[in-house]
């Protein structure tokens, strides 16, 4: 079985494991996560929305049927935090999420060539 695990088979397991992380992170919401929510101005339990979003994006990597609809969601929810973290002005926090984008991006990339 695991000998016929590709590459774009793992980097989307990785990138499953990133967003199932962040979902589950998200979901508890510790204080800081809340505390940045609402600096963001985003409306409180936004971070469910959040979460339900990085877990769904999660579910849909792990199957090479769905994995191409995986990393784009997964892609449109790093373009969001970008987006957020770049307006107000935390742009060292952009990088992690522009490095997620740009391996989801990959990714789906990689989903699309295999369906080819």
């Amino acid at each position: 079985m695991f000998n016929s695990i590709t590459g774009g088979t793992a980097l989307a397991w990785l990138l499953a494991a990133f967003f199932i992380i962040g979902g589950i992170v998200n979901w508890i919401a510790p204080n800081p996560i809340r505390q940045n929510y609402a600096r963001w101005q985003y409306p409180d339990r936004f971070h469910y929305i959040t979460s339900v979003l990085e877990l769904a994006a999660a579910a849909l990597l792990l199957f090479p049927p769905t994995r191409l609809l995986g990393a784009g969601l997964g892609a449109v929810i790093m373009i969001a935090a970008i987006g957020t973290l770049l307006r107000h002005r935390e742009y060292t926090h952009a990088i992690t999420p522009a490095i997620v984008l740009t391996l989801a991006t990959f990714s789906g990339w990689l989903a699309c060539a295999a369906t080819s």
